[in-house]
């Protein structure tokens, strides 16, 4: 899908994602320290205003420029002090290069793209880590073909977490958790049913000395 298919996606709903954050993102990023934080692919910036509320200092990029509004618009009916540590920027994660060196946290929560676009937002990511910073990817896991339900059903943009990990070797990052995690979900047709997610963990290592 490309900027004008997502715009008409998000235009044809109120919110596609809702606001809660992404549990996976409250669950590993709640005992950290605030500071700067990039969501890439950010959607309606429901983790990166949740980020902000809690001291963060966001910038949210996306490249639906009916969902940059719309996170403009949530934070904005929020609380003041959190929209003003928001920044929101229309633009593609494949060609966005942000801040070297200038983050505490990255997200990449729910980009699906082929393999060879996928590496290429990840190296942006991983170069915009600070020291000690921490990356964290999170997506629709391969095993749901066979397995799980939700996300695309095509192979070529799923993966697993030894993709991610495979796909940032060789940045300087060290791996902490890599893991397949499973939550509650309901299909189509109304069942109760479990979909498999990709959840990888990564920290920039620190200069020696």
């Amino acid at each position: 899908m490309d900027s004008q298919d997502w715009d008409a996606r998000y235009g044809a709903t109120e919110l596609v994602w809702g606001t809660e954050p992404n549990r996976w993102v409250v669950r590993e990023t709640s005992a950290l320290p605030a500071g700067r934080a990039l969501d890439l692919a950010a959607g309606e910036g429901r983790n990166s205003i949740w980020l902000a509320g809690r001291g963060w200092r966001v910038t949210a990029v996306d490249f639906s420029e009916v969902a940059v509004e719309r996170g403009r618009r949530l934070a904005a009916a929020g609380p003041a002090e959190a929209a003003g540590r928001l920044e929101w920027v229309h633009a593609d994660a494949l060609r966005h290069e942000p801040e070297p060196d200038g983050y505490q946290l990255v997200l990449v929560v729910y980009l699906h793209l082929p393999a060879e676009q996928r590496r290429v937002v990840l190296g942006h990511a991983a170069r915009a880590l600070a020291p000690g910073g921490t990356l964290l990817v999170v997506g629709h896991a391969t095993a749901n073909l066979t397995g799980g339900v939700g996300g695309p059903r095509d192979a070529g943009v799923l993966y697993s977490p030894p993709d991610i990990v495979a796909d940032l070797a060789g940045h300087g990052l060290r791996t902490v958790l890599a893991e397949e995690v499973r939550r509650p979900a309901v299909t189509a047709e109304g069942r109760r049913a479990e979909a498999i997610d990709t959840l990888v963990r990564l920290e920039r290592e620190r200069p020696a000395g």
